[in-house]
């Protein structure tokens, strides 16, 4: 009897992690603009939460998309969230990036409280855009 390989959540490119992030949040979209521009491997592909890939994958992990207050970072059948999911999206993107995952020696019990305090305030520190960030035509390949 040979294994079956665990099923890919819907949406996703086979060995290409997926971001889902906020595309109204001013910092979320910064972020997104960032990884695209230092993810000099094209690793990364992301997905809002607003869109229907993002939407399915946050519901295929039990959050609710209308109100998520977490990051998630989807490889393969595994999600990793809040804290977690950040450090490991700057740990993929490579030197000098991936510095930032020594923050990970902080137990989690230490990051997330403050992650997700910034989370549930990110429109009112960093403000809320009145339509989704668009990628660029040449980003447009790895947003999905």
């Amino acid at each position: 009897m040979r294994a079956v390989p665990p099923r890919e959540p819907p949406g996703t490119v086979p060995g290409h992690p997926v971001i889902v992030f906020d595309a109204l949040c001013v910092l979320c979209s910064a972020n997104a603009r960032f990884v695209l521009k230092h993810d000099r491997r094209e690793h990364f592909r992301l997905a809002s939460m607003q869109g229907e890939v993002g939407a399915g994958l946050y519901r295929h992990f039990g959050i609710d998309p209308a109100n998520p207050e977490t990051i998630i970072l989807v490889e393969g059948d595994t999600v990793r969230r809040d804290s977690d999911a950040v450090l490991a999206i700057y740990a993929g993107l490579g030197w000098p990036w991936r510095a930032i995952a020594a923050l990970g020696l902080v137990p989690r019990r230490l990051r997330d409280p403050v992650y997700r305090w910034i989370a549930r305030n990110r429109y009112l520190l960093f403000g809320r855009r009145t339509t989704c960030w668009l990628p660029t035509a040449e980003q447009a390949r790895r947003v999905l």
